[in-house]
């Protein structure tokens, strides 16, 4: 009766976030005297998961880019298989499209946005964000099989020394009504779901002419650059790197906003970050409202400072 997680890939290799929830599967099936098993997808080092906790690995080969309904369908064939109670799933664009498929298929309950270790599990009791991140709740599910969504850079990874075994996982593949035509990935670039620096940038940088900056204090911060929705909107950045609640949700260590004015719907996006910094002109932006650090100056004098002080730093302390 192992605890199952769902542990994302890129290219063969595991993505930040599929280290975190395998740590979390760890923890989950600690509290209840258990072990891990983890499905993986076309992984090329499946036996890694062993350092966070994972005892056992299904490493499904038969499947190739992202279907919802198909890995859903897998993840459910893979959980009846171990006969595991709870399954844990990360809050990536994709888990979160999968979760609620799953959980229907298990006819489970499914919690998501959750940030710690369970705080029961007789019952299976968990704390929650809720209110786009403005407060916490303890939920419980009482289905016999639970989902269990953790939200990014909430937990934390955590290394177990330990080994886990690998063996081929080859289910049966259902169909789907949604066809992968084709796929863009980003290169030589932090991804915004892995990163723990985003730096973002709103219509106060004028252009896209002027987006240089603010891949360079990416670039100096080891960070994921993004942008707010008008930014988008115009065609200055790609879709890839909207972030807030319509775009992509952020979570990360330290968010930089520079230029943004911080619309009720961006704010709702990023407040799961634990540290937010906010460049502007204005003084009465709303984002000093929700803002850990604030600077009122002008984003073309204060970030082109800010690179050099810190390309300093980092020179003093190489």
């Amino acid at each position: 009766m192992s605890v199952l997680v769902y542990t994302e890939s890129e290219q063969g290799t595991f993505k930040k976030a599929a280290l975190e929830v395998a740590s979390y599967a760890k923890a989950v099936a600690s509290q209840m005297g258990t072990t891990v098993t983890a499905v993986t997808f076309n992984a090329n080092d499946a036996s890694e998961l062993g350092n966070y906790g994972v005892d056992k690995v299904l490493n499904v080969t038969n499947t190739n880019e992202f279907n919802a309904k198909i890995y859903a369908d897998v993840l459910k064939q893979a959980a009846e298989k171990e006969g595991a109670k709870v399954v844990v799933v990360s809050s990536s664009a994709n888990a979160k499209y999968l979760a609620p498929l799953l959980a229907v298929g298990l006819n489970a309950g499914y919690a998501s946005n959750v940030i710690e270790a369970p705080v029961n599990t007789s019952p299976f009791s968990v704390k929650r964000t809720a209110f786009t991140n403005k407060a916490f709740n303890i939920t419980e599910i009482n289905t016999d099989v639970k989902v269990v969504g953790v939200s990014n850079n909430a937990f934390g990874v955590v290394e177990n020394s330990g080994s886990a075994s690998v063996e081929d996982f080859s289910p049966s593949l259902t169909s789907s009504d949604t066809k992968v035509q084709s796929v863009d990935k980003a290169t030589d670039k932090v991804s915004i779901a892995d990163a723990d620096i985003v730096v973002s940038g709103g219509r106060g940088l004028k252009g896209p002419e002027n987006w240089g900056m603010i891949e360079e204090l990416a670039d100096v911060l080891g960070a994921a650059t993004a942008c707010s929705k008008p930014v988008s909107d115009l065609g200055w950045r790609p879709h890839s790197e909207h972030v807030g609640q319509t775009g992509k949700p952020v979570a990360s260590n330290l968010y930089i906003a520079i230029g943004i004015s911080g619309a009720i719907q961006h704010l709702a996006g990023v407040n799961a970050s634990k540290v937010k910094v906010v460049i502007n002109t204005d003084p009465e932006a709303p984002f000093f409202k929700a803002a850990d650090y604030g600077v009122v100056g002008d984003a073309f004098e204060v970030v082109p400072q800010l690179i050099e002080k810190l390309k300093e730093f980092k020179a003093q302390n190489a």
